[in-house]
Order: C-alpha cells, then sequence, then structure tokens
C-alpha cells in the first residue's frame, strides 16, 4: 500500500533527446530543441502528481540508436545509477535506442534502480505485461527500420561505387574532397599528386618497402592530413610498411574505385599510368615471395629471372628450383603444370636455371651489335601489345553488339508503354544496362589508349641496351636481378621447339634510355 508521504514526494524527470545526423544542429532552434519542448510540455501536464523536470540536458546530436556508445546516454545512465532520476522522458523510443539487445539491458538497468520510461509520443506503462508487449512491438519496429536503412544506404553505396563515384571515407594522399550539388567528389590536388609519382618511383629505386620509409622519413613527407567531420585532426604522421603498401596498391591513382572485390572506371582524375603501377605491383608480388631485395629469404639462390619465366606449351609460370648433390648446387626453372599434374603433362618440364639466364643476358647484350635480333625484339614486344589491343577490340565489339540489342529491345518495350504497367520498370532496367554497358566500352577505349602509348620505337630499345651493360657491370648480384626484372617483362620457353622469346618491358626501356640520357648530360655539364 503506498503511503502519502510516497505520494508526496516529487518525481524527478530527465529528459533526453537524440538526432542521428548533424544536420541544421547549429540552428537556432534545431531538432533536440524540439524533442526537449514537447518533454517539458508534458512534464508540465503532469505537475498534479507531483512530476518535475530537471534542468539538466542530455543531448546527443549526431550519435547514432544502434548502438549505446553516446556520451549524454552515459552521463544519463550514471545519474540513474546515481539515484538522481526517478523518471526518463522520451519523444519516441527509437530516441532511446534502435538495439532490442541494448534496450533490454537498458530497461534491466532501469527496473533496478525503480525509474520509469515515458514516450511522450506513444502511450504505454512499463509496469505492467501489457505496456512492456507495446513497447517491445514498438522498439521491434525501430531495429527493423535501422536495419532496412543500413540496407539501402549499402546498396546506394554499391550503386554508386560501380558508376565509379567517390562514396566518402578518409581523403587520400594525392586528393582533396570537394563538395557540391552533386555530393563530395575528390580533386587532384597537384603538390601531393607529384609527391606520390614521386613514392611510387621511389620503390622502384629502393626496391624494397623498408629502403623506401627511411628514404620518406629523411625527406620529411608524411601521411595525408585531414579534419574529421567533427573538428578532429587525423594522419600526418610517418609512414609505416602498413601504410605505404596501402598507398602503393591503391586503385584510386589509376583513376579507379573498388567495391568488395570489384574495381571500377572512377569520376575523378589519374595520378598514376598502368605502367608504373604494374612495375610496383609486380615488384611487390616478388618481395613477398623473396622476402624483399635486402633479404636474404626465398630468392637466396639468385633465381635472376623469378616470376618472368612462362612455358608457352602449357601457359603457365615456371618456378625456381634446385637440388643439391655432394657440394654442388643445381638450379632449375620447372613448368608448375608439371609439378601439379606429372612430369608427362609438359613437353619440357624443365630447364637449367644458369642456361637461361646467361642466354638471356647474351640476348640483352647482343641486341646493339644485331639489327635483325634487335629488330625480332622489338616485333615480338609489340606483337604482345597489339595482341592485347585486338583483345581489347574485340571486347569493345561485343558491348557495340549487345548495346544494340537493348536499344532494340528498347524500342519494343516503349511501344507498349501505355498499355503496360510494368513496361516503365522494364524501360528504366534496360536504360542502366545500356549505361553500364557504355561506362564498359569507355574504360576499354581508356585501356587501349594506354596500350598504345606503350609502343615502341627502335631508338629506344636501342638506348636502353646501350645503357646495360655498362650499368651491369657495376652492379652487386640483388642489384644486377633487379636491372633485368626492370627491363624484361616475359621470358617465354617453348619445349616442344626448343626456342626462347623475350618480351621487354616498354617502361623499363623507357627507364634505362632516360638514365643514359642523364648521365651523358651530366659528362657533357
Amino acid at each position: 500500500m503506498t503511503s502519502s508521504k510516497d505520494k508526496d514526494k516529487p518525481v524527478r524527470c530527465a529528459i533526453y533527446t537524440r538526432k542521428s545526423t548533424e544536420e541544421n544542429l547549429n540552428l537556432d532552434f534545431n531538432s533536440l530543441d524540439a524533442q526537449r519542448e514537447a518533454g517539458e510540455a508534458y512534464i508540465k501536464s503532469q505537475q498534479s502528481v507531483g512530476w518535475t523536470c530537471l534542468n539538466e540536458r542530455y543531448d546527443d546530436g549526431g550519435y547514432s540508436g544502434g548502438n549505446i556508445d553516446r556520451p549524454a546516454f552515459q552521463r544519463l545512465m550514471a545519474d540513474v545509477d546515481d539515484g538522481k532520476i526517478d523518471c526518463i522522458v522520451v519523444y519516441k523510443i527509437d530516441r532511446l535506442s534502435r538495439s532490442l539487445m541494448d534496450f533490454a539491458r537498458i530497461m534491466q538497468s532501469l527496473d533496478q534502480h525503480g525509474v520509469s520510461l515515458v514516450s511522450v509520443t506513444q502511450q504505454f506503462n512499463t509496469t505492467t505485461s501489457m505496456g512492456r508487449l507495446t513497447l517491445n512491438i514498438l522498439l521491434s519496429f525501430a531495429q527493423f527500420e535501422r536495419e532496412i536503412i543500413s540496407e539501402r544506404t549499402r546498396d546506394k553505396i554499391a550503386m554508386a561505387r560501380r558508376r565509379g563515384q567517390w562514396t566518402g571515407g578518409p581523403p587520400v594522399l594525392g586528393y582533396d574532397r570537394q563538395r557540391d550539388n552533386r555530393g563530395t567528389r575528390i580533386i587532384v590536388n597537384k603538390q601531393e599528386a607529384e609527391r606520390i609519382r614521386a613514392i611510387y618511383q621511389m620503390y622502384l629505386d629502393e626496391g624494397s618497402m623498408l629502403p623506401t620509409i627511411r628514404a620518406l622519413r629523411a625527406l620529411g613527407w608524411k601521411t595525408k592530413r585531414y579534419e574529421t567531420a567533427k573538428g578532429q585532426c587525423r594522419g600526418g604522421v610517418d609512414f609505416d610498411k602498413s601504410a605505404l603498401r596501402k598507398l602503393l596498391t591503391n586503385v584510386v591513382y589509376l583513376g579507379k574505385v573498388m567495391y568488395k572485390d570489384e574495381v571500377h572506371e572512377g569520376e575523378h582524375e589519374a595520378i598514376i599510368d598502368e605502367d608504373l603501377f604494374a612495375r610496383v605491383q609486380g615488384l611487390l608480388h616478388r618481395n613477398r615471395n623473396t622476402g624483399g631485395t635486402h633479404s636474404g629469404g626465398r630468392n637466396k639462390h639468385g633465381a635472376m629471372l623469378k616470376g618472368l619465366v612462362r612455358c608457352k606449351a602449357c601457359g603457365c609460370a615456371m618456378s625456381h628450383h634446385f637440388a643439391t648433390r655432394g657440394n654442388k648446387r643445381y638450379r632449375y626453372y620447372v613448368c608448375i603444370h608439371a609439378q601439379k599434374k606429372g612430369w608427362d603433362a609438359c613437353p619440357s618440364p624443365s630447364l637449367p636455371a644458369h642456361q637461361l639466364e646467361q642466354f638471356v643476358l647474351d640476348q640483352i647484350k647482343s641486341l646493339g651489335r644485331d639489327p635483325g635480333i634487335l629488330e625480332d625484339s622489338l616485333r615480338t614486344t609489340q606483337e604482345r601489345l597489339q595482341h592485347d589491343v585486338d583483345d581489347l577490340k574485340r571486347q569493345r565489339g561485343e558491348i557495340e553488339v549487345a548495346i544494340k540489342a537493348l536499344g532494340r529491345q528498347v524500342g519494343e518495350v516503349a511501344s507498349r508503354a501505355g498499355f503496360d504497367d510494368g513496361a516503365t520498370r522494364e524501360l528504366s532496367s534496360l536504360q542502366d544496362q545500356i549505361r553500364e554497358r557504355q561506362q564498359e566500352a569507355a574504360g576499354i577505349n581508356a585501356a587501349m589508349t594506354k596500350l598504345q602509348r606503350r609502343m615502341l620505337n627502335p631508338d629506344e630499345l636501342t638506348g636502353a641496351v646501350e645503357a646495360f651493360d655498362p650499368l651491369w657491370n657495376t652492379l652487386p648480384p640483388t642489384q644486377r636481378a633487379r636491372l633485368v626484372q626492370l627491363l624484361v617483362e616475359r621470358v617465354e620457353y617453348d619445349g616442344a621447339n626448343e626456342s626462347i622469346s623475350l618480351t621487354f618491358h616498354p617502361t623499363g626501356i623507357r627507364t634505362l634510355t632516360q638514365q643514359r640520357c642523364e648521365e651523358a648530360t651530366c659528362l657533357t655539364n
């Protein structure tokens, strides 16, 4: 039985307000103020039963209801624990929480301290079983709504990424974020873009991560410094291996965007060209297998052509192996297909490493002395590039056929649009498919242009060969392997015909030619 003393005891009411985003919070009268005003009016209507409103404000602006990691909410629950509150007033239950699990814990804590909960716009009584059922139903819908919003947001981000749009996140070095009526985009920061290109080239020059990091620290170069929406500063620190690897593998610098495992052409401008990016990825891959340029890892036995040799008959790579007999070690390049399927699966599953490496070196050195060999090597490289261009042309032709077929479907559906309610949706779907195909065609055109730029001329190859010999005589073994990796893109072994063909790396050839020109300039000056 309740005593008159309990009836006269005032009910101390705390008003809790929350808004998921920070939008319009700087207004003189915002959503938090509106929620509090409604709560104060409700408390005033209950003055006859002793309700009083506490002056302390518990406002969480810009915090999700999906968790309880909110500063004002934490203060509220601390005051509940201290016995300063008798009743919590909210505008709607979802302002307090949108998670059933969190809400169950909150209610358990409120029950332990004898604190009641009131929603201004939803009438229920948490002291009865029916009231609790009503409350759980309301909260279930609140959680359902939150999950639906999350799914829609993920779908929207996926669609935007597939269209090449920047969908937010921390800015990357080389770009600045720009907000306009179309949303947030990234634009090239010219000064930082030059630094990005320098870092990529620096990694190729240094040969591994740690020397590159030391060089970056010596220059005082830092990661991207930026300010969050809440005014907190991030970044602007020294590079470590994780930050450098992330920078060196980021397809954003190619003018692309990534969604999960998919790579799509982006709306932003590229900073790094395909050649430089491919060379860096190749070196990263080789370093993962060898432990780096300065490591005594898996390449400690001097596989100068590691990752370059391919078996023409099987179309797969040939890996480096060795065997020891007595005090002598014998090295081989072995067809991976033969390793997996058996030696009978390949016409010539292995060949001696020393002889192959010496043959490649002799071929490189003889290029400048024999115009016929130089011409053959140039033709091999050009034919491989032209094959890639032809393959892209074939893909583009298939896409053009598909676009025409979709266009015919659009005409057929449009003819019955006035009589079929589903025709409008079908038209929209077909138009989306056409746009996607057009984007694919644009990406193929860009790739073809880049391949055509890689075409060499005889002067470039001659200059690279002339620079090779003097450089070779001055380099230690690990640097010699790097030089070969720079110049040669592929060594193809045809075991059936016992022939070997070399494909040169166009970017590497230009790099050697440039080094030769720079050395000549230094001598003349």
